[in-house]
């Protein structure tokens, strides 16, 4: 195989460096050298260019519209296979076999209860903190109850880590919703499926049996599929670099979290549903509509486009069909805030604009719809990412860990602050 090399010329000196090709995408020029050859560094703000690290796990091509966790397509994943055999993929990169499967959700079911006195943690938070308050706090707190998995450099550690991260997380975010409404908190019912057992945890109380609806349970499996895992986006590098000090699992995926908080980032389904109240009737779509496309007017539509996806977001055209699936279970058809979503998304479909820009509805339009009509509260959505996410994290925090290449995070800067100069005394300054 030809080795391919790359040049590059400085005040006259010309240096080599090598090309490195992945099993599929854009190759990369390997530039760790890059400073020992010609005592300069690369400039990449937001880390466009830049690929930090090696990865089998997920692969992105925004072009072709493409997600693949460990080569398969996600449409395929969320049609044929339910959360858990998607995070036994991303954390192990192969799918479950029967037993495996089997055993699999034994493991993570053992796991779901918290230990009884973190649950005194909710009571230092006020009732009206944001629940991603309390997830970093209480997801970082974690780290002082399950101590004795926490060496990073043992590999049963770090998989029962994993296993406890996965259960405990629904188990955590409920608790957090329930803290909030004042209502008591409740107990994991492990004869339930992973996603069903997060239903009964968030919408059960003790006066009643809570049944969940099988169509409802299917569209939020889905939902955690679809955001199990995104590459080397803001979170998951803030999870990387975090562990890339040896920081144990429960303080990096609470790192991932706090990242994930971000409007830019995680709320920008909460900010969906935001901008349907600021419409507040199908009326008025035309109206904002004109706005989106002002180049003066700072509106936006949010839920539509991607960064990555310049083609239509594969999430998307799933979480469609799963959004009118629940909308027609729950007889919503004619629900004011969705039939202005509906409209929205036939404009976003049918309107030049739109298709000229490739502004495409995203998950995010979808998943917002799906959770409102599950009665998941909006100040709460940002949590239900970071539950799926957190097999994302946790996986690409393992990989990390185990590669002998990775060194601790120390990003390089262009320095424009002021040159070395003395110190006066204060009488001449």
């Amino acid at each position: 195989m030809t080795t391919k090399i790359a040049t590059l010329t400085i005040d006259g000196k010309t240096v080599e460096f090598p090309v490195l090709s992945g099993s599929v995408g854009p190759d990369v020029i390997d530039i760790r050298s890059l400073y020992a050859k010609t005592g300069t560094f690369t400039f990449d703000p937001g880390f466009m260019s830049t690929a930090a690290c090696k990865s089998t796990i997920t692969y992105i091509d925004g072009d072709k519209g493409e997600l693949l966790y460990r080569g398969y397509p996600i449409e395929q994943l969320a049609e044929k296979c339910d959360f858990l055999e998607t995070c036994y993929l991303l954390l192990n990169g192969e799918l479950p076999n029967a037993d495996q499967n089997k055993e699999f959700h034994r493991i993570i079911q053992k796991h779901t209860m918290v230990h009884e006195q973190l649950t005194r943690f909710y009571q230092g938070f006020r009732r009206d903190a944001h629940p991603m308050a309390v997830l970093v706090g209480v997801v970082g707190a974690l780290s002082a109850f399950y101590h004795d998995a926490m060496d990073v450099s043992d590999e049963y550690h770090r998989t029962v880590s994993a296993h406890r991260l996965i259960a405990k997380l629904p188990t955590i975010v409920a608790m957090a919703y329930k803290y909030g409404l004042g209502e008591p908190f409740m107990y994991p019912r492990n004869d339930l499926s992973y996603t069903a057992n997060f239903m009964h945890m968030m919408f059960g109380t003790p006066c009643e049996r809570y049944e969940p609806n099988p169509v409802l349970v299917r569209a939020l499996d889905r939902i955690f599929i679809l955001h199990a895992d995104h590459e080397q986006n803001a979170s998951t590098s803030t999870v990387r670099l975090a562990g890339s000090s040896g920081a144990n699992p429960f303080a990096c995926i609470a790192s991932g979290i706090a990242c994930l908080w971000g409007p830019a980032h995680g709320g920008a389904n909460e900010a969906c549903l935001e901008m349907l109240e600021e419409i507040g009737d199908v009326s008025r779509v035309g109206e904002y509509v004109k706005r989106a496309k002002d180049k003066n007017d700072s509106f936006k539509l949010m839920g539509f486009g991607h960064r990555v996806y310049k083609n239509f977001d594969p999430r998307a055209k799933l979480m469609r069909e799963t959004c009118h699936e629940v909308l027609n279970e729950l007889g919503l058809q004619d629900d004011r805030l969705f039939k202005l979503a509906m409209a929205l998304e036939k404009i976003a479909i049918e309107d030049e604009y739109f298709i000229e820009k490739k502004l495409y509805p995203n998950v995010d339009f979808y998943s917002g719809i799906v959770q409102k009509a599950l009665g998941i509260p909006t100040s709460l959505f940002t949590g239900i990412f970071a539950l799926a996410r957190t097999v994302g994290w946790i996986a690409q925090w393992k990989e990390m860990i185990s590669d002998p290449e990775q060194k601790i995070g120390r990003p390089r800067q262009l320095f424009m602050g002021a040159t070395p100069r003395n110190v006066l005394p204060v009488d001449q300054r």
